[in-house]
């Protein structure tokens, strides 16, 4: 009787494993097809044992159990609300955000009538390069959009998968500083990003090649250009693709040798201040037609200000600005860097805008908020502040299968998202996961739009800081304006 037991039992955990070899819906099963059964059984009793034995909905970094399983479940198109109300105790969370809704909101269109938009299309209300006549200037088609995540940092099959995402969704996919290749080309829009290492449009002694760089802009659907001088995962230093992630294919895109490690360096060498760099905007510019901007975290002032005074005249001057959030950033870094150099996001980009609102600027600049923004609320706050667009990378990638194991800088990712690892990619279904990405952009929209109807605006662009109240932790709150340092609405004067 054991003995027919075991058999049987042994050969039913073999027909699972053969099938989850072969099935393509979950990758963690695709790459561990038995004992990933031990993650999803794990997640089952989570709820009913949580109290006991881990931690709270609320308190896992850099996000947390009910943000993860928020985004899950619109990626998969489930059931993604919340019963029995809120389990935060509001008036004693500190810099808790309370979005003020209107006595008569907005209809908010339905399954079944003549005003529903299934995509909940929400387009840019501004229009890339149209205030310095770039002769292809762009009007993002989404406010919500894919971050910059590179080839290398990422497998192909994410980076596929991401851009089928960003194709059905129709918004821009940012290819990350690694270059533009084979995977980014499955139908998305391209926002080329271009790092120190000026991979794609490389020259041999590692320096800019503008004749590479035009070959590129005609060989990819790339919709604007963006300089990155710095990003939230570890601004200031540069980057480094060990040389263990580094694959023939990924030497040959960014134009590396095989064997060491790829290094970005600190700063351009294309240009050294603020002057240089925007004669470096306006050639690409003239050279492409293309809006050209810039991607920073944000440190010392000094260059915001000069970067703002050479603009004020016209002459010369970026066509969008991503600030992205010190809290930010999909690569690996060290500890120090990503906790302690650049401001958080909120703090960062509303010290920038203002800057260029004493200039009269605002107008003339697209903005770009980066940096844990994928979740409504945190979206609806950058768009208070002044953000015109988004991008989102660690929620996309949670949207496609990552599970925060936190493994992006060991190229062991479980579920072959950060990885370069043949096995752990299989696992990786691009089409399935495209349409997960999508599902999720899409819905992100959906909560955007209908927070907004409630507030009584039609789009973000017209959602403001006094519609934004932020409590203190102690029975108080101040309006977001006046944390921010922000001028007083009119109905506040």
């Amino acid at each position: 009787m054991l003995y027919w037991t075991v058999t049987g039992l042994s050969a039913l955990l073999l027909l699972v494993a053969v099938y989850n070899l072969l099935q393509r819906k979950h990758a963690l099963l695709r790459n561990f097809p038995v004992i990933g059964y031990g993650r999803y059984l794990v997640e089952s009793l989570g709820p009913a044992m949580r109290q006991y034995l881990v931690a709270g909905n609320d308190e896992e970094r850099p996000f947390s159990r009910d943000q993860r399983r928020w985004v899950y479940a619109s990626a998969k198109k489930q059931n993604n609300y919340f019963g029995f109300g809120s389990d935060n105790e509001m008036e004693k969370i500190e810099h808790f955000l309370i979005f003020k809704q209107s006595t008569f909101p907005l209809h908010n269109p339905h399954v079944g009538d003549d005003d529903y938009d299934a995509d909940y299309t929400v387009p840019c209300a501004k229009v890339m390069g149209e205030a310095r006549g770039r002769a292809k200037p762009y009007r993002p088609g989404s406010v919500i959009n894919v971050s910059g995540m590179s080839y290398g940092s990422l497998s192909s099959a994410a980076i596929e998968a991401l851009n089928r995402g960003a194709a059905i969704a129709g918004c821009w996919h940012n290819t990350g500083e690694g270059g533009v290749s084979p995977y980014h080309r499955h139908g998305g829009e391209l926002m080329w990003q271009l790092g120190t290492g000026y991979f794609g449009c490389r020259a041999d002694d590692g320096g800019f090649s503008l004749e590479r760089f035009r070959e590129t802009v005609a060989s990819a659907p790339v919709r604007a250009v963006e300089i990155k001088l710095s990003q939230g995962a570890k601004p200031g230093l540069g980057g480094v693709l060990p040389a263990g992630k580094i694959t023939a294919e990924i030497a040959q895109i960014r134009g590396i040798p095989m064997g060491r490690d790829c290094v970005s360096p600190s700063s351009h060498r294309a240009f050294r201040d603020v002057s240089e760099m925007l004669d470096f905007v306006e050639m690409l510019a003239d050279e492409s037609g293309l809006p050209v901007g810039i991607k920073s975290a944000v440190g010392q002032e000094n260059f915001w200000h000069e970067l703002a005074r050479h603009m004020e005249s016209g002459e010369r001057g970026v066509d969008f600005i991503t600030i992205d959030g010190g809290e930010g950033g999909t690569g690996a870094a060290p500890l120090s860097f990503s906790d302690h150099v650049a401001l958080p996001f909120k703090l960062g980009f509303a010290r920038v805008y203002k800057i260029f609102a004493e200039h009269g600027l605002t107008d003339r600049v697209v903005w770009n908020g980066s940096g844990k923004l994928g979740l409504p609320e945190n979206a609806m706050l950058a768009f208070a502040l002044g953000c015109d667009v988004l991008s989102v990378g660690r929620e996309a990638m949670l949207a496609i299968g990552c599970l925060q194991a936190q493994h992006c800088h060991t190229g062991r990712c479980p579920t072959g998202v950060a990885t370069q690892n043949p096995w752990l990619v299989r696992g990786l279904d691009p089409t399935l996961k495209g349409a997960r990405a999508a599902n999720y952009v899409i819905t992100l929209r959906k909560e955007i739009l209908r927070l907004c109807r409630a507030c009584g605006v039609p789009h973000p662009d017209g959602f403001h800081l006094d519609m934004v109240e932020i409590l203190d932790g102690r029975l108080g709150s101040r309006p977001a304006w006046d944390v921010f340092g922000y001028p007083a609405p009119p109905t506040a004067r």
